[in-house]
């Protein structure tokens, strides 16, 4: 997001349990909802640092000091956003009772919202308040741990080890994508790899490389990644 207002932290309690409230005067022509989607669309047409506080004024047709009644800061926009994408994540249907396999649903939910918001995974690196729709999601997911057998603290923990792996990956997607935009620098990064594993130095490398490849569809290989860590997780 662009570093041109600065913020000094979020207070959950006002952003979350208290009714946006804009300034006295006359009734503005906008809401924290319009402002909170025409942050969403610049960060989804042009990426995080393409989000401020003059641009999203602009999107909505008002002043810059007029927004700060509804988001005081950039750290709070955030925040806001967040939330607000999260909304989209579903958080009713049945469970399976089987909670790998639930979770397993769960992170492919959270893989297509991040990819359709390809902010995100980098957004939650820095967001710490989680809102009514994060916390919906989050309930959701508890919800589907709980034949786990394990206590509410181990449950959080693997939620949180969960959504860190999908942004983590999801990141790692997105680059992928742009890097095989350019077949120059992959044949050349293919070229380097087959160079190093024949020195004589690498020997688990050069094996690796010369196993079978796996199938490079980016489902199927979040697919494997996710049932590796979701398999191993210990209920006991």
């Amino acid at each position: 997001m662009a570093q041109d207002e600065g913020g000094a932290g979020v207070d959950p309690e006002r952003l979350w349990l208290r009714p946006a409230e804009p300034r006295r005067g006359r009734k503005p022509s906008f809401s924290r909802e319009a402002i909170t989607g025409a942050a969403v669309a610049l960060a989804d047409a042009e990426g995080l640092d393409a989000v401020s506080m003059r641009r999203v004024a602009a999107s909505v047709g008002a002043g810059v000091m007029s927004l700060y009644s509804y988001a005081p800061d950039k750290d709070t926009l955030l925040e806001l956003m967040v939330d607000h994408v999260s909304a989209e994540l579903p958080t009713t249907g049945p469970l399976t009772g089987d909670w790998r396999a639930d979770l397993k649903v769960i992170a492919h939910l959270q893989r297509d919202h991040m990819l359709r918001h390809p902010w995100l995974p980098a957004a939650l690196s820095t967001h710490h308040t989680p809102g009514p729709h994060v916390l919906a999601f989050l309930e959701r997911a508890l919800v589907a741990l709980r034949p786990s057998g394990l206590d509410g603290a181990a449950r959080l923990e693997i939620f949180a080890q969960l959504t860190a792996f999908v942004a983590g990956h999801v990141r790692h997607e997105i680059g992928q994508a742009e890097a095989a935009r350019s077949p120059e620098r992959a044949a050349a990064e293919a070229r380097y790899l087959a160079t190093v594993a024949q020195d004589g130095r690498h020997p688990e490398l050069a094996e690796a490389l010369s196993a079978p490849r796996r199938p490079t569809d980016p489902a199927a290989t979040f697919s494997r990644f996710l049932n590796r860590l979701v398999d191993g997780l210990d209920a006991g």
